[in-house]
């Protein structure tokens, strides 16, 4: 009988697994500003490895897969990828703007969502 019940636990925990991954989840509320922010040109460039990295993402909380993300690391983690030497990536997070001038605006660090909607002309949600 135990048996019985330790195979229909089992299950009741496969089916909510599946359950969860197969359910689309609800938007984050930053969907929007983390859209806008590629819509605008800007591009945050990070390396999985990055501690910083991971803190800019978890501002967006669950809209940061929306963010116009560039990872600069080869999967070992040992070099930068060449699209992130061409664009002179030194600094993880970096974040690059949209200008009218041949020279990027750049900003490197962490930086608060106010700033990157400052940045982008982006309405950051209250």
């Amino acid at each position: 009988m135990k048996k019985y019940i330790y195979i229909l636990i089992i299950l009741a925990v496969l089916g909510g697994i599946i359950w969860l991954v197969m359910t689309p989840g609800t938007p984050g509320k930053l969907d929007d500003f983390a859209k806008c922010l590629g819509d605008k040109g800007a591009i945050f460039y990070g390396a999985f490895w990055c501690p910083h990295c991971q803190a800019q993402k978890a501002l967006f909380g669950k809209s940061a897969k929306l963010l116009p993300y560039i990872e600069c690391s080869t999967p070992d983690g040992k070099s930068q990828l060449p699209l992130c030497v061409d664009k002179n990536v030194t600094n993880y997070p970096t974040w690059h703007f949209a200008t009218t001038s041949a020279t990027p605006d750049i900003l490197t660090g962490e930086i608060p969502l106010e700033t990157l909607a400052e940045k982008t002309g982006c309405v950051l949600p209250q």
